[in-house]
């Protein structure tokens, strides 16, 4: 046999061996990635797929290398030599994507399966060169191939792979970009490889026919170009799989997107954008978990906004609206980056604030939202009005347990809304027992009308001149089974926070509108004051209502007086006046309650078809003992007079009182004085009785003070 020759390479045949291992690469790696779907068929295809393209482009790729040997004979191949090679071609191809079946690391699974291409690639390139007619052992092959281009092969298989899968190089671009890249420089790296071995190979001058039809070097490189088919058959499954993965992924992602939105319409406040009360408890439990239990670690601020619903009722929902958003705004530029601001109710906010700096903090944080929420509204029609809000503080873990926290800020916040509003209150332990008595209060109410356990009493008026009783303010009560008598200043205010206010002033309309009918039925024309709330003021049928109930009880509108307070007249100035002129025009008196007490405009007082104002008894108490309360009832009975309203002064207490009054020319007077409330039957004989000394015996021993509405 003659001594080895070192071989020419042609540059197409080795041009084409390179690119067809960049794709043969490139498909390994999609395989790989597709074999790690949940769905077995799925994985199962592309473990097939994959592994007949990847090894008949591997196997092409060995051929065209080594039929770009030019030698000064034609080469020839044994034909099953070809056979043998693709199919362990295929099947080294099936083990390197079964690795990815095993629970290794990132690291630890990019370095096996670069092993296992390396040690493939070795043997696929050992037995193509096995296969040439005259190599007569494949350990003779074994021995001329070089290990160098083995390890260059590995080192080019783990960047490539490293740099598809690595999830540090994610940020690089999407895996299709980083799996190409990767594949060329495997192409070109083994590209080396192979030149390095081939190159590095001898080729026996001596070679000769031993066995079968040899097949020429033009032959192996049609025959390879049946691996390089397979290979863009391949490349087209890719092609197609990406394609259709991308519209997945599109459709995956818009419906990402679409729950996305779905959870922020959910969660969120559609009007001001805010997160509602489910999303708030939620970013609550998160801060419970971060913040521990240390002292004052957190505070929840509950915010109910003074005064937004005459804006409401008499600009229309449009301006409330764009109030709500304003105030929304507001919370939210005062709110640190850690805080967050939730709309929970129609007018009702929730703060929450991490580590606050103890109760310091949380009521600065509280006094920045009093100013923040009093600044001026300007209105879409260009309208700017006021507003305050009413604000309580829970601090945990001081202020009870996580699952109560919302409850005792609502607490705290009904109680700085009981001191006045445009305020905030802590909360307190009494406050919980306050909020249960509350609840337990408006359940009862619900009832009580149903049950009978309401009743009016009334207190007379006297004329100033005459000492004649000229009417009787109807004042509700309610004797509940087990409580006893319950005074209006309990259940008055639940009734109005609970929305159980309507129920109760339709109930007293239509009981005073009976007495009044059973009073003249017994020969005794009586007048009898009605107090209207700020609820019923905003009725749209309130007129209608009335109308309906002094018809159906047959008596004489003119017999009615309304009473509404000062605050809520100007509240809503626009609403009271279209109230107060359609009840003037049904024939009833209207009458200013607690005036004196409230900001009213002379321009609007002056408008107003009022037929009375009546003095709030904090001045009437105060008379002979300050000059100034002296000289705000002489200027408001002058005032009235000026306007030609009759004066009415409450809670008149003593002898001294009534004397002033008198001298003051005040109308009318009521007050313990002259007589406690009564039932109707007690007033009945007290207007009916002459002698005035027996009508002395039903005042009380005991003054109780405060006003009551619709007591």
């Amino acid at each position: 046999m003659d001594a080895a020759l070192t071989p020419t390479l042609l540059w197409l045949p080795t041009l084409l061996s390179a690119l067809v291992s960049t794709l043969s690469v490139g498909l390994l790696m999609h395989s790989l990635r597709r074999m790690n779907s949940s769905d077995l068929i799925t994985a199962s295809v592309w473990w097939v797929a994959g592994a007949v393209t990847c090894g008949s482009g591997l196997w092409a790729a060995q051929y065209f290398a080594l039929s770009a040997v030019e030698l000064p004979w034609e080469l020839a191949y044994r034909p099953n030599g070809l056979g043998v090679t693709w199919l362990v071609a295929v099947l080294g191809s099936a083990v390197v994507l079964s690795s990815t079946k095993l629970k290794l690391r990132e690291e630890a699974m990019v370095v096996v399966q670069a092993v296992l291409w390396a040690i493939l690639w070795w043997g696929v390139m050992a037995l193509a060169q096995r296969s040439f007619v005259g190599v007569s052992s494949l350990s003779v092959v074994t021995q001329r191939i070089p290990l160098a281009p083995m390890g260059l092969v590995f080192a080019s298989g783990m960047a490539a792979l490293w740099l598809a899968f690595g999830t540090r190089w994610a940020d690089l671009g999407k895996f299709s970009s980083r799996q190409w890249v990767g594949a060329c420089i495997f192409g070109l790296l083994a590209g080396m490889a192979q030149d390095i071995a081939i190159s590095r190979m001898g080729f026996q001058a001596a070679a000769v026919l031993t066995e079968g039809t040899a097949l020429d070097r033009n032959v192996i490189q049609l025959v390879s170009s049946g691996g390089t088919l397979a290979v863009l058959l391949g490349l087209f499954g890719v092609l197609v799989d990406s394609r259709a993965h991308g519209r997945n992924l599109l459709l995956a992602s818009s419906l990402s997107e679409a729950n996305r939105r779905l959870r922020d319409l959910a969660l969120a406040d559609p009007l001001t954008r805010l997160p509602n009360r489910t999303l708030f408890e939620e970013k609550l439990n998160e801060a419970l978990e971060r913040v521990g239990t240390d002292p004052s670690s957190l505070a929840v601020l509950f915010i109910d906004l003074d005064g937004f619903k005459p804006v409401n009722d008499s600009f229309g929902h449009v301006a409330g609206d764009a109030v709500l958003r304003d105030v929304g705004r507001r919370l939210q530029q005062l709110a640190r980056q850690s805080d967050v601001v939730a709309r929970v109710g129609g007018d009702e906010f929730l703060l929450l604030a991490e580590r606050p700096g103890g109760d310091t903090g949380a009521a600065q944080v509280a006094q920045r939202v009093l100013d923040a929420v009093s600044q001026p509204y300007t209105l879409p029609n260009g309208v700017e009005v006021n507003l305050s809000c009413s604000v309580g503080i829970v601090m945990y873990p001081e202020g009870g347990p996580a699952k109560k926290l919302l409850a005792n800020s609502d607490a705290a916040m009904y109680a700085a809304k009981r001191a006045g509003g445009s305020t905030y209150a802590f909360f307190e332990s009494s406050m919980e027992q306050d909020a249960r008595n509350q609840l337990e209060i408006q359940h009862d109410l619900r009832s009580a009308i149903e049950r009978s356990e309401l009743e009016l009493y009334y207190q007379p008026k006297i004329d100033g001149k005459s000492g004649q009783i000229t009417g009787a303010e109807a004042l509700i009560r309610w004797h509940h089974p087990k409580r006893g008598l319950v005074m209006p200043g309990i259940f008055i205010p639940v009734a109005e926070r609970f929305g159980l206010i309507g129920a109760l002033g339709n109930w007293v309309l239509e009981e005073s509108c009976r007495q009044l009918r059973e009073w003249l039925d017994q020969g005794l024309r009586m007048r009898v004051a009605v107090n209207l709330s700020v609820h019923q003021l905003r009725q749209e049928d309130l007129v209608q209502r009335i109308r309906r109930s002094v018809e159906s009880h047959r008596i004489d509108a003119s017999l009615l007086t309304f009473e509404i307070t000062e605050s809520v007249a100007m509240e809503d100035t626009q609403a009271t006046m279209k109230a107060f002129a359609q009840l003037a025009h049904l024939g009833s008196t209207v009458s200013i309650d607690d005036f004196g007490t409230g900001y009213s405009s002379l321009a609007y007082l002056r408008k107003l078809p009022a037929r009375q104002l009546k003095i709030d008894r904090s001045f009437v108490m105060d008379l002979d003992t300050s000059t100034d309360a002296l000289a705000v009832v002489d200027a408001v009975i002058k005032l009235a007079h000026a306007l030609g309203l009759r004066v009415v002064a409450e809670g008149v207490e003593t002898a001294r009182q009534r004397d002033i009054l008198l001298s003051l020319n005040c109308d009318e007077l009521q007050g313990y004085f002259f007589a406690k409330p009564m039932s109707a039957a007690k007033l009945t004989l007290w207007a009916m009785v002459d002698d005035k000394n027996e009508q002395q015996d039903f005042r009380p021993s005991l003054y109780v003070s405060g006003h009551q509405m619709l007591q």
